[in-house]
């Protein structure tokens, strides 16, 4: 194979074997510790702008499974230590290899991810590419940044989708970078759900006459998004509202909230949630690297999850508005789906009950 190099920001490089497409490649280093759903995060729309480090020693084992896609793909890059050249499972439709050439994505395999996931945790998030050659300059690669990601990945224009039986709620659900899980959990309830463009205006909102709004996740700094939060401003309070993950930062801001970069953010599926209410702890699906200042919001929400290992703020039921959100993905595919039931809160908000009411 083709030898290639992964370039830190700062200098650091790794040498490796390219796999995917021909090309380099340059974005935001982040790693996920996902032992499986490899699929969900090469089609999740939230990894925009983004090189993904697998810390699973080899990926691909089941191949390529087009029914589990989330969306189009949109990372800048894939690196794993290990690509299975020969899948085995009875869903496979072709190896991981292909999907990568067929999409644009430029990889690197044989390469020590501990050492790069290391080099993360330890230094926070950092611009990296991949390329063929080492290069003298560093410049493009240390000013890098993720700009439009919301734009680049949400609906051009209105879609409906109606549930196999009975219609039962209306839900607007806006695209900020939709999972397809996040729908699909809503029409199994029997929702009708209409998709809108990340930047909706309220009043087209209103018009639809929805039971409840859902605001999904999606990728980038949630404060790029003044236009978006400027409509959540008139949104929230009017009409039962659920966010997850970007949903949940945007409608932070629109309460008059702040958000701040983590570190290294959370990816992966095992991350730890404890409930403020029951005390309870969840094992949760996550991809972010923002995350909401719960004291900025406690005039106007209770925190209702926060995150084990750092106590981040997982979780808001802002009050009287009729509103909350969650940082973790309870729709997640390929799991857990310890967090499911909150679809079933939503569906009792619109019905006329509270967050906290059984």
């Amino acid at each position: 194979m083709k030898k290639g190099y992964l370039v830190f920001s700062d200098g650091s490089v790794f040498e490796g074997e390219k796999i995917g497409a021909d090309g380099e490649s340059i974005g935001e280093l982040v790693f996920t510790t996902g032992m499986e759903g490899y699929l969900e995060t090469l089609t999740d729309p939230s990894f925009s702008g983004q090189i993904v480090v697998q810390t699973f020693p080899q990926i691909g084992n089941y191949g390529v499974i087009s029914g589990d896609f989330e969306g189009k793909t949109a990372v800048k890059g894939y690196i794993v230590s290990e690509l299975c050249e020969n899948p085995s499972n009875f869903r496979s439709e072709y190896a991981l290899d292909k999907f990568l050439k067929d999409n644009g994505i430029c990889g690197l395999q044989g390469i020590d991810t501990r050492a790069i996931t290391r080099k993360i945790r330890e230094r926070g998030v950092l611009n990296a590419g991949i390329f063929d050659e080492i290069p003298k300059d560093l410049s493009e690669i240390k000013n890098y940044a993720i700009k439009g990601a919301v734009k680049a990945v949400s609906t051009i224009e209105k879609r409906t989708f109606y549930p196999a039986g009975k219609v039962k709620l209306r839900v607007a659900l806006i695209d900020y970078g939709a999972k397809k899980n996040i729908i699909n959990s809503l029409l199994s309830r029997g929702a009708e759900v209409a998709v809108f463009p990340y930047n909706i205006k309220a009043e087209e909102i209103f018009d639809y006459s929805p039971d409840g709004v859902m605001l999904s996740n999606g990728p980038g700094d949630p404060q790029d998004n003044a236009e978006s939060i400027a409509e959540l401003k008139k949104i929230i309070g009017k009409i039962p509202t659920f966010g997850i993950c970007l949903g949940h930062q945007l409608a932070a801001l629109a309460m008059g909230g702040e958000t701040y970069k983590l570190k290294y953010g959370h990816r992966g599926a095992n991350q730890p949630v404890k409930s403020l209410i029951d005390g309870r702890t969840y094992i949760t699906s996550q991809n972010h690297g923002y995350a909401v200042k719960a004291d900025s919001v406690k005039a106007v929400a209770e925190e209702i999850f926060t995150n084990a290992n750092d106590l981040s703020c997982e979780g808001l039921s802002y009050n009287g508005k009729r509103c909350f959100t969650v940082q973790f993905h309870p729709e997640a595919a390929a799991g857990p789906h310890d967090t499911g039931f909150l679809f079933d809160k939503f569906f009792d908000l619109m019905d006329g009950k509270d967050y906290a009411e059984e």
